[in-house]
């Protein structure tokens, strides 16, 4: 077995990132603009949102998921200095919207017993807040397979930073080289890297695939390729020792 534990991202990698997110937004930004034309179409700008198809572009700085991310962005294109009270409000309405919205990707509960069947520890190391991540990896039906889930706040820093991932390392006892990390965007990769993991990148979200190939060990088309990837990595390995 090449790896012990594989880590996902959330949105873009199990969850269908315009489909939950792209409405998602769209919702949160008419809310807080509050009928401003002006301001949500500011909202829209800094946020690369293409207000027509609810989606994102490639390189929009909503794309890791992180309020630090684009808190700033949103706040100054509110004209709103209350920081934390408006990141409140946002993670709020986030929470209660994208759980009407929430779309996976594939059959994640399939995906989970298959790579539980193979031994392997599994966990989900998100930029989104723990709380949201908990509630929808019930709704997505994965939430008792998992071993390990961490968010932004749950104090280990947001991603590309790696210390989701050697948190879990260490907590699991588990070498960083036996770990694969899977997801769709550059942060997922480079906290991978950083932490010593396989960087495994996914084409399901809006990163553009040259972005991630760069800087990833392995693209695969989606998360859902994993069983037969390893099965492949198997072969190779059993292959080399003849």
């Amino acid at each position: 077995m090449p790896f012990d534990a594989i880590l996902f991202d959330k949105d873009g990698t199990l969850v269908d990132f315009d489909r939950t997110w792209g409405v998602a937004a769209y919702e949160v930004m008419m809310t807080l603009a509050a009928g401003d034309t002006a301001a949500f179409r500011r909202l829209a700008d800094v946020s690369g949102f293409n207000v027509r198809e609810k989606s994102f572009r490639p390189h929009s700085p909503c794309l890791s998921g992180s309020l630090a991310d684009y808190g700033p962005l949103w706040a100054q294109a509110l004209g709103r200095r209350d920081l934390h009270r408006l990141y409140e409000e946002i993670g709020g309405l986030f929470r209660i919207i994208a759980l009407e919205t929430l779309t996976p990707i594939g059959d994640p509960p399939k995906l989970f017993a298959e790579l539980g069947r193979m031994g392997l520890k599994l966990g989900i190391v998100s930029n989104d807040s723990e709380k949201s991540v908990r509630l929808q990896a019930g709704l997505l039906g994965i939430a008792e397979d998992l071993d390990y889930l961490a968010g932004q706040d749950s104090g280990y820093g947001a991603k590309p930073a790696p210390g989701m991932i050697t948190a879990f390392a260490a907590s699991f006892n588990i070498a960083p080289h036996r770990i694969a990390v899977v997801g769709d965007t550059l942060a997922d990769i480079r906290a991978a890297r950083a932490a010593g993991a396989v960087a495994i990148g996914v084409l399901t979200g809006p990163a553009l695939a040259q972005d991630l190939a760069v800087e990833a060990d392995h693209i695969l088309d989606c998360a859902h390729d994993l069983p037969d990837f390893i099965r492949g990595q198997q072969a190779q390995r059993r292959s080399a020792r003849r």
